[in-house]
């Protein structure tokens, strides 16, 4: 059994590339997160998780992460990637992620509608977000992410 992680940070970062490969690698330099394993995850953040935006991994480690995020191989195209946290008042949080064509105010309008849904299907109260997105304009291989580490 995995242990079940006690910290998180949010990050959106956007970067370019002479690849699609490593235009994602360089956003994920640029993100903070470029060093470890990511292991995608779904979406939901473990009761009592705390925020820590200085939080160091070790490079190398195998970090659940819920992410997003769109390359683009077309010059003059704005991409946009974007994450968010639901929260309730005594439980578990949602994670929303959300990338596409248009910019970092849409993106952010897109996670918050997904994170008041999903708190409606859960039928449970949502009391705060938070959002981190970024946008980017694609000067030839272009990569926009957004993302949430959970650690232990």
């Amino acid at each position: 059994m995995l242990p079940t992680p006690k910290k998180y940070f949010l990050t959106a970062a956007a970067a370019e590339g002479e690849s699609g490969l490593t235009a994602f690698d360089n956003a994920l330099l640029a993100g903070g997160i470029g060093n470890i394993n990511l292991l995608r995850v779904s979406s939901i953040l473990p009761p009592g998780a705390q925020h820590d935006p200085e939080l160091k991994i070790p490079p190398g480690s195998l970090v659940p992460t819920a992410y997003g995020y769109i390359v683009s191989k077309e010059p003059g195209q704005l991409i946009s990637a974007a994450v968010g946290i639901g929260f309730s008042a005594d439980t578990f949080g949602v994670i929303m992620e959300f990338s596409g064509l248009c910019g970092k105010e849409e993106a952010e309008k897109r996670i918050l509608a997904m994170l008041e849904e999903a708190f409606r299907t859960r039928q449970m109260e949502l009391v705060r977000t938070e959002v981190r997105a970024v946008e980017h304009v694609v000067k030839k291989i272009g990569c926009a992410l957004a993302a949430v580490p959970l650690w232990y």
